[in-house]
């Protein structure tokens, strides 16, 4: 699973590298964003822009907001089955920024933290799928949930998950719904190559979530 990231990036810096047009989203760095927050997501409707959205989804037929909790990742594996992700898997598919993600491993009856990032500290896109729900006082939401796949070699030693993480030349063809059908999607939703990433192991601070400074992605020692 993936269940706290990093964005850290100036979205107006980095808007070039997903082809963005317009920054509409003003949500500031966090170094330990935790599901329920407010964060930097890609979606092409018209334009590609980066906008603000839940993490979390609730699909737009849900009762209430809670389901979110459960929904914060979605399965590559089943993604096209559960019908809380097949109709935004057709229709409503966007690319979450990311500077970095977490995972712990497991060691005896503890979990080490591990902060993993590209080998050039650069930000990336992580597959997603976004809703639009309507709470009971009419205010649209819109949220959004990230795609796991299994772990890549590099990431198996520390959790068996991982986000799919998309290559730049395949972000046009996830983000255009109208063009790309869902069915040619699935060979997207893989571990991206070992060899783009690194890992390292940060303190605990990570594990609260009040933490959020430079400090939650730096080495231990």
């Amino acid at each position: 699973m993936c269940g706290r990231f990093v964005q850290k990036s100036d979205l107006r810096q980095i808007a070039p590298l997903f082809k963005a047009a317009v920054v509409e989203s003003d949500v500031q760095p966090r170094y330990n964003i935790t599901p329920r927050q407010p964060i930097a997501v890609v979606m092409e409707k018209g334009q590609r822009k980066i906008v603000t959205m839940k993490w979390g989804l609730v699909p737009d037929w849900a009762k209430d907001e809670t389901i979110a909790n459960k929904l914060i990742n979605a399965r590559s594996e089943t993604v096209t089955e559960k019908p809380s992700f097949r109709d935004s898997y057709k229709k409503r598919r966007c690319l979450i920024i990311a500077d970095g993600f977490y995972e712990w491993q497991a060691s005896g009856i503890t979990k080490k933290p591990f902060f993993i990032c590209m080998k050039d500290d650069s930000p990336f896109g992580m597959a997603g799928l976004y809703d639009v729900w309507t709470n009971p006082a009419g205010e649209k939401i819109t949220t959004c949930t990230i795609i796991t796949t299994e772990a890549n070699e590099l990431m198996k030693p520390i959790h068996h998950r991982m986000p799919v993480i998309l290559d730049a030349k395949d972000y046009d063809v996830w983000l255009n719904v109208e063009v790309t059908p869902a069915d040619k999607l699935q060979n997207l939703l893989r571990p991206c190559g070992p060899d783009l990433l690194k890992a390292h192991e940060v303190s605990l601070l990570v594990n609260n979530p009040r933490n959020n400074a430079p400090d939650c992605i730096l080495p231990v020692g």
